[in-house]
């Protein structure tokens, strides 16, 4: 497969003026901003009902609003899927361990990158929830 040249990809202006534009719309029809992070606490919040209901149900967070599937989770799983259906449509889908940059700058080593975006996640979780996202 030839390598894909950087006028075959989306300008990052374009896309970011189309994510605004989504946004804009989300709050003038649903009155609600779209976010993600709120989405990963309640599937953690699913995941952990499936094991324990009850404790579900005493935990601080889920006291005034239950785990569940609403329109915010299922915007994250559009994201997701839209993305890797995009990226199948062109053909610029890859699986990738490590990215050529990374491979460049610290080694082909899987687990320094996977600790490194674990924690780089977990900091970025942290601070959307941390500010209400």
């Amino acid at each position: 497969m030839e390598k894909k040249r950087d006028k075959d990809y989306w300008s990052p202006y374009i896309a970011g003026a189309f994510a605004g534009l989504v946004l804009v719309l989300s709050v003038w029809i649903t009155g609600k901003y779209f976010g993600a992070s709120t989405s990963f606490v309640r599937s953690a919040g699913l995941i952990e009902k499936a094991f324990d209901a009850e404790r579900v149900g005493q935990t601080e967070y889920f006291v005034e609003t239950t785990p569940k599937i609403d329109w915010q989770w299922m915007f994250v799983a559009g994201v997701f899927f839209g993305a890797l259906i995009a990226a199948k449509a062109s053909g610029t889908f890859k699986v990738q361990a490590v990215p050529g940059m990374w491979q460049a700058k610290f080694g082909s080593n899987i687990a320094p990158r996977a600790i490194v975006a674990f924690l780089g996640g977990t900091v970025a979780m942290f601070g959307a929830r941390l500010a209400d996202g």
